[in-house]
């Protein structure tokens, strides 16, 4: 069975690239702000490239938060933010304090902090399965990272992949029906495509 992909079009991300990795592993997918195609698919990824106060003001302004909020709270459709994705996932962040997050998992964005080695942090890293879930096998590889934030979860049993850049940081969140990736799967070969399978593999068994 195809999967219906809804790539949430709100001006921010390489969109396109994310677009093709889901074609390439067999799913329908389509780029869109309309709501009409969020109800109707199948599963929603919340890409992004950018500044969080900018992410969320681009939601609004297009009148994506009550249908983002019906599909992923209400139906329970899931979702994977990819890294601003992830971080709009949130309560709130230090780069826009003044605009609240989709609070889907509660927790926090903060800056990176280390002194020895450059920020952003850009290039592929590590994500070591942090504790058994669904995705612990595929995690434990390398993947694409490019971020100067990184989120802390409230909870630690919504943390599913830590990376190591000079400290630990979370590169992968999970709540429910709800997933983030700090890193790029559509940027990290043939890892980021097995990544993305499992997401599919997660949708079958959620619809």
């Amino acid at each position: 069975m195809k999967i219906n992909v809804t790539i949430i079009d709100y001006g921010l991300g390489n969109v396109w690239s994310v677009k093709n990795a889901f074609e390439f592993i067999g799913a329908n997918v389509k780029i869109s702000s309309n709501a009409n195609d969020i109800f109707k698919s199948d599963c929603l990824v919340l890409p992004g490239v950018g500044s969080f106060d900018t992410g969320m003001r681009n939601l609004i302004n297009r009148n994506l938060i009550e249908p983002l909020n019906k599909s992923v709270l209400v139906d329970k459709k899931p979702i994977l933010g990819i890294c601003l994705g992830m971080q709009l996932l949130s309560n709130n962040s230090e780069e826009g304090p003044k605009i609240d997050g989709l609070g889907y998992i509660p927790g926090n964005v903060i800056k990176l902090n280390n002194d020895r080695l450059r920020i952003p942090h850009i290039g592929f890293n590590e994500a070591n399965s942090f504790n058994e879930n669904y995705f612990s096998d595929v995690l434990n590889n390398n993947f694409y990272f490019v971020h100067s934030y990184h989120y802390v979860p409230k909870d630690k049993n919504h943390i599913i992949s830590t990376t190591n850049y000079g400290k630990e940081f979370v590169s992968g969140v999970q709540k429910n029906n709800i997933i983030g990736t700090q890193f790029h799967p559509e940027k990290s070969q043939s890892y980021g495509l097995v990544f993305l399978k499992e997401f599919m593999n997660f949708t079958r068994n959620n619809i």
